[in-house]
């Protein structure tokens, strides 16, 4: 199967357990405001690495499927609040109206909040058949990358940074909290669910930083030379808005060398899986060669 059609079966069947999961849930008003930020559409990138990474330990495929659901909604209300007009102030994504200007900002919030509580949920739920312990650790896991430590730090410094002068180190820092982190998760996941040593989650939890900056990274070099309407937003915001980023500090070229620097890097640390990490390198082509 070639990697974008495993991209898509991924995507297929996250969404595919998402919406079974979320059809067992008492009906409320904040439901379909939920839906519409987590079936707008995207290539769940994450998922695909988690998944890639599940497979290194070979890991049930229907458990990794399940974790990556809890990840989706993660990232779904990250969206929605990264959206509003106190953050980002984006009217769209991906080609659609954002989910404040579909319903109404208290509405999305609410809605963004509940998909947060809703990955944890997942995890829990009675009938993923994992260890209470290894749930208690994923749980954990998640929470501290979610959080002040991760994503809303991340969205929090990139906010303060807006218009200052900023160097290499805090930039980075800032971009691997609020994307990096949850990209380590989905690294760290499967070896939490196999068991392993600290050693080696450690050594995940760094990859998936690594693979997280590079996604974050490639982010703004679309934002800066990508078109709007294949992107699903407006473009060249990062500039207009002062963001933080290693364009605004080095240049389009000196990140474009950076990224491959950084890609041949993550690669290098993956030689030990040998041929089992080979779905995963692909999966950074991917991730640097998009346009959307």
């Amino acid at each position: 199967m070639s990697v974008k059609l495993e991209i898509l079966k991924i995507a297929k069947d996250t969404n595919k357990y998402l919406k079974k999961f979320i059809n067992r849930q008492k009906k409320s008003y904040l439901l379909k405001p939920m839906k519409y930020g987590l079936f707008s559409g995207g290539k769940k990138i994450r998922s695909k690495v988690l998944v890639d990474v599940g497979k290194i330990f070979n890991i049930n495929y229907k458990t990794l499927i399940a974790i990556s659901a809890a990840v989706e909604c993660i990232h779904s209300y990250t969206l929605i609040h990264d959206d509003l007009p106190c953050m980002d102030n984006d009217d769209l994504r991906r080609g659609k109206l954002s989910t404040h200007k579909k319903f109404g900002e208290a509405t999305a919030v609410l809605a963004g909040n509940s998909l947060l509580t809703l990955a944890f949920e997942i995890i829990a739920d009675k009938k993923l058949k994992i260890k209470d312990k290894i749930k208690s650790s994923l749980i954990y896991e998640l929470s501290r990358c979610s959080g002040h430590t991760g994503v809303a730090g991340g969205q929090y410094l990139d906010l303060n940074f807006e218009h200052k002068k900023v160097g290499y180190s805090k930039v980075i820092d800032m971009q691997i909290k609020k994307t990096g982190k949850l990209f380590s998760f989905c690294c760290i996941a499967p070896a939490i669910i196999k068991e392993k040593k600290i050693i080696t989650v450690n050594e995940l939890n760094l990859i998936g930083a690594k693979i997280g900056l590079l996604f974050q990274i490639a982010d703004d070099l679309l934002d800066y030379s990508g078109n709007s309407k294949i992107v699903g937003k407006k473009t060249k915001k990062d500039i207009k808005s002062g963001k933080a980023t290693l364009i605004n500090l080095y240049g389009y070229d000196k990140s474009k060398k950076f990224i491959n620097e950084l890609q041949n890097e993550i690669i290098s640390k993956l030689k030990k899986y040998g041929f089992k990490s080979k779905n995963l390198i692909q999966s950074l082509e991917i991730i640097i060669n998009r346009s959307s």
